[in-house]
């Protein structure tokens, strides 16, 4: 088969269920039906989980015996964590934490 024409088959099937898995939810509770405790709880609980992960995952490999290596992360955790209490703004505070943290790589 073709490069091209795999690679364009392969991105019409993850598109074609990505969008499925994105609309299942809706056709799913769609009407009068309530929507089960359970679903209600995971979507109360998994924001704040996967959150968690990626903050775990980001910072698992930082070294604290480098000054180098970890001031410029724990002055980008503290101005994130600042800017999110200051404006309660998740879009804000993921971009001011990179801004930090890029200004500050390149400063040490």
């Amino acid at each position: 088969m073709n490069q091209r024409l795999y690679a364009f088959f392969m991105v019409a099937v993850i598109s074609l269920f990505t969008a499925l898995l994105r609309f299942l939810p809706f056709w799913v509770f769609r009407g009068k039906r309530a929507v089960p405790p359970v679903i209600r709880y995971l979507g109360n609980v998994l924001p704040c989980a996967v959150i968690a992960m990626l903050v775990v995952y980001c910072l698992k490999d930082v070294s604290l015996v480098s000054l180098s290596g970890c001031v410029p992360v724990l002055l980008s955790v503290i101005a994130v964590i600042l800017l999110h209490v200051w404006k309660r703004s998740t879009l804000l505070s993921i971009i001011g934490g990179t801004a930090c943290y890029m200004v500050l790589i390149r400063l040490m």
